[in-house]
């Protein structure tokens, strides 16, 4: 399996941030090809190594790396990558995509 880690800092507008992620880029991103799951955290971010800068962790999980890049390839996927920008700039996000096992 493979998963897209994305991980937003605390957005200068905060109310701004939210309805625009849940009424916005959500329902776009729910609707990428071979998307298996979609999970974020609910409620408070504590941090181990003392970062506070964290607002949104989003997971996102397709079958295999070719699919997940597909995905962001599609007519969708781009229309995603496009929105993701109006809810942070790439100073204040961090995305990750790798490949998972479970040991």
């Amino acid at each position: 399996m493979v998963k897209m880690t994305v991980i937003y800092n605390i957005p200068k507008d905060v109310a701004f941030f939210e309805k625009h992620y849940f009424e916005t880029h959500v329902p776009l991103a729910k609707q990428l090809p071979g998307l298996i799951k979609y999970e974020i955290n609910d409620g408070q971010i504590i941090s181990t190594t003392g970062h506070t800068e964290i607002h949104r962790v989003a997971n996102l999980y397709f079958n295999s790396m070719e699919e997940m890049m597909n995905a962001f390839q599609s007519e969708i996927g781009k229309q995603c990558a496009a929105d993701r920008k109006i809810l942070a700039s790439n100073e204040e996000v961090q995305i990750y995509l790798y490949n998972t096992k479970e040991i």
